[in-house]
């Protein structure tokens, strides 16, 4: 297993919706056992694929975060397919989006499809927490980060912050 390095915004492969992957194969096997040692060591609770630099729609999730009972779960070609009620995701943040944490609207439960890493379908219902993980790891396969969904205000001092911080790099 290898740690992949997790791109960080403003790097725009983050914003490139993912592909769907056609063939589960040993090499996609071993990406998401690489994905999964990534998301522990950062420590996160979900990784999507785009984030460490591969192209496909895979994102991997463990929320519990316990050292002792890891137990990470997998989904290939997730889609939301329902979602409903209303939460607020307090202090959310992202590996990709560093020293940043916002508060920010998802749907208090969800419906996701998708298949397994084995390629058989499934279909997962989350609420609470784990349902925010869903969303916020498909809008990653989505193109999309969770600064996107915070007020424009917020956002644009976030960006100023980064650009600054280049500039000092």
């Amino acid at each position: 297993m290898a740690l992949l390095d997790i791109i960080t915004y403003p790097n725009d492969f983050l914003l490139q919706p993912t592909r769907e992957v056609e063939n589960i194969d040993g090499q996609l096997q071993q990406l998401i056992e690489d994905m999964a040692e990534t998301m522990y060591a950062a420590p996160g609770v979900g990784l999507a694929a785009n984030q460490v630099g591969n192209p496909n729609r895979i994102l991997v999730f463990d929320e519990m975060s316990d050292e002792e009972k890891r137990q990470y779960e997998v989904i290939i070609n997730p889609k939301l397919i329902e979602s409903e009620g209303e939460l607020i995701s307090e202090n959310e943040g992202c590996l990709s989006v560093p020293e940043f944490r916002s508060d920010v609207k998802r749907s208090a439960r969800v419906l996701v499809e998708g298949v397994d890493r084995r390629g058989k379908p499934m279909r997962m219902e989350a609420e609470g927490f784990r349902a925010v993980v869903l969303q916020h790891e498909i809008d990653h396969l989505d193109g999309k980060l969770f600064i996107d969904r915070i007020s424009s205000l917020k956002r644009q001092l976030y960006k100023r912050r980064v650009k600054k911080q280049q500039k000092i790099a």
